[in-house]
């Protein structure tokens, strides 16, 4: 039903309203005190130094909390991969595609596929995921963070100091504003203007893009840190932790970590003797558990498979992974929309949230007939890994994308996405090569459930297309066919599960074969079961995991909100633990 003329007038009045009373970010803030980003080779000249905390991972979680410590202790923070600074790949909206895409072995995104056959990616950059994601900024529930049992108070003090450093409003781009409208008019009310909150409706969220596409990232939280008492390496892949289990000892304790730089050098680098001082793994949901795994601690049967020195036996290291899945629906419109990644969100009672992308970069570098997230060029080359590359394979390649309908790079997509999944997997290392993703499967869509709300979020999509606003994009006078949509949309989701010739005739069908990613993956070092809820290692000693890898579900409708929140908040906790109620942090 089409909004009324005084309804629309109240709903345009409320926008503006919200967009202009809400701040645009701290524009101080500065990145002045960035503290110096070296090589790992550099660590020859202090490799004499010991350390009262060292982060394994600069990424999302792992930047903030790396600032926050070096307030007050002396902090290394290793980076396996390079600098986001001077990258135009990580920088630039427009090149995000090419971020993903980009297969070179130094590149900011390292792409795997799942045991299921769905193609992934993980960060290989200082900043993590924000520097290679779709920039959408949304908190966590309210009861996501009663359910994992964090300090509320500290909650509402950290989240603000994420935003005031690097999230922005969105200058709404016309596809977003089309969802916005279309998921009004299809009853996903209300509309609760522009918001950092998680409430039911519809909403205009944060990005950490500014108004000119340029991309901030957690990186820039770094400046936030002490740069007296903040080291920070790149290209260091560490390799394990190194452990103290002498005899005596209730428990074996962390002594340092081991990692190999950028030319191939092997590096130890130690804490020093103060009984508080501990290695804190941030490297994300695959990294976290992989590196327990290599250090030692995880089932033992599967370490001595690999001839990993049990250090201790705990089965449920890498276990309970989950990945939100998403189906999207391909809308072909009357010209090409302007490009446009997630900037408005339908949060639905069911458990589904409804997003859309929209169109292409179109700088000099930018990969053309191409359709951001969704892209058939992400998936085509990604599905050939680099050792199986081929003239035969490119051509095929070059085939299918040829026969692909011209209308697949004129429109827009709505995405689907599934809140809190009940199907489970597992991860399990192929070697003891840190640099090797390890064997990763999710299980998608195998508790019925989840299944369920996959068909609601594709029907409700099908209610957006039967709006007023979509009918007016349409490429056809008589308005969006669905089953047009959902053939279209088989052949523009690329991934490598087999297709069935009933995906248009079964909801649930389409559901299982076109199912990707938007790489909000988790879990594998559940509290509880790898750490305690102050997320130190059960079983040893100067050990924390403060990342994803923790979450029994991703917080939110994306999570890098919450797990930049996450690394200022364990920041703040450890500190205050160890100074009594530090003031000042």
């Amino acid at each position: 039903m089409a909004l009324s003329k005084r309804m629309l007038f109240i709903f345009q009045a409320m926008v503006c309203l919200c967009f202009f009373s809400l701040s645009q970010g701290n524009q101080q803030f500065s990145l002045r005190n960035l503290p110096t980003l070296q090589k790992a080779s550099s660590f020859l000249a202090m490799r004499h130094e010991t350390y009262d905390y060292i982060v394994v991972g600069g990424g999302t979680a792992g930047c903030p909390l790396a600032a926050t410590l070096s307030l007050k202790y002396k902090v290394l923070l290793l980076e396996r991969g390079g600098s986001p600074y001077g990258n135009r790949n990580v920088s630039y909206l427009e090149n995000f595609h090419i971020g993903l895409s980009n297969m070179a072995p130094d590149s900011a995104s390292q792409a795997f596929i799942s045991t299921d056959g769905v193609i992934n990616a993980r960060a290989r950059v200082l900043g993590g995921g924000t520097c290679i994601n779709a920039g959408f900024y949304s908190r966590a529930s309210s009861n996501f963070i009663q359910e994992v049992g964090w300090d509320e108070d500290l909650v509402n003090e950290s989240f603000p100091w994420v935003e005031d450093k690097i999230v922005q409003w969105p200058k709404i781009a016309p596809w977003q504003a089309a969802l916005r409208d279309g998921l009004l008019q299809a009853g996903v009310s209300p509309f609760n203007g522009y918001t950092y909150d998680h409430v039911s409706g519809t909403k205009v969220g944060g990005t950490i893009f500014d108004e000119t596409g340029y991309r901030h990232t957690a990186a820039d939280l770094l400046a936030a840190g002490d740069p007296n008492n903040l080291r920070v390496l790149l290209h260091a892949s560490v390799n394990r932790i190194v452990f103290n289990s002498q005899r005596g000892q209730l428990k074996p304790r962390a002594t340092g970590v081991q990692f190999t730089d950028e030319n191939g050098g092997l590096h130890q680098a130690f804490l020093n003797s103060n009984c508080d001082s501990e290695i804190i793994v941030s490297a994300g949901a695959i990294g976290s558990p992989q590196l327990l795994l290599l250090s030692g601690i995880g089932p033992k049967n599967d370490l001595k498979s690999h001839k990993i020195p049990v250090v201790l036996h705990n089965k449920y290291v890498g276990k309970g992974m989950a990945d939100n899945p998403m189906n999207s629906i391909f809308i072909p419109t009357k010209s090409p929309p302007r490009q446009s990644l997630i900037e408005t969100v339908g949060i639905t009672e069911a458990g589904v949230f409804i997003e859309a992308s929209s169109g292409f970069g179109q700088s000099p570098e930018s990969i053309h007939c191409h359709h951001g997230i969704m892209s058939a060029e992400i998936g085509q080359l990604s599905t050939i890994p680099p050792k199986q590359r081929s003239l035969e394979k490119a051509q095929k390649y070059a085939n299918t994308k040829l026969n692909l309908p011209k209308e697949i790079f004129h429109g827009g997509f709505i995405l689907e996405k599934i809140d809190g999944p009940l199907s489970t997997g597992h991860l399990a290392l192929i070697d003891t090569d840190v640099r090797n993703n390890p064997a990763v499967t999710f299980n998608y869509f195998s508790h019925p459930q989840d299944l369920t709300r996959c068909v609601y979020g594709i029907k409700t999509i099908e209610r957006i297309l039967k709006t007023n606003r979509f009918s007016e994009l349409s490429a056809n006078t008589d308005g969006h066919s669905m089953e047009r949509v959902l053939n279209m949309s088989v052949q523009a989701n690329v991934n490598l599960i087999p297709k069935h010739t009933n995906d248009t005739e079964s909801l649930e069908q389409f559901c299982r074969d076109t199912v990707i990613t938007i790489w909000h993956y988790h879990g594998g070092c559940h509290v509880g079961k790898v750490v305690d809820q102050q997320h130190r290692v059960l079983g040893v000693s100067g050990v924390r995991v403060v990342d994803g890898s923790t979450f029994s579900r991703s917080p939110g409708t994306n999570p890098q909100a919450t797990v930049m929140m996450m690394g200022r908040y364990f920041g703040v906790m450890i500190l205050r633990g160890r100074l009594g109620q530090a003031a000042g942090v």
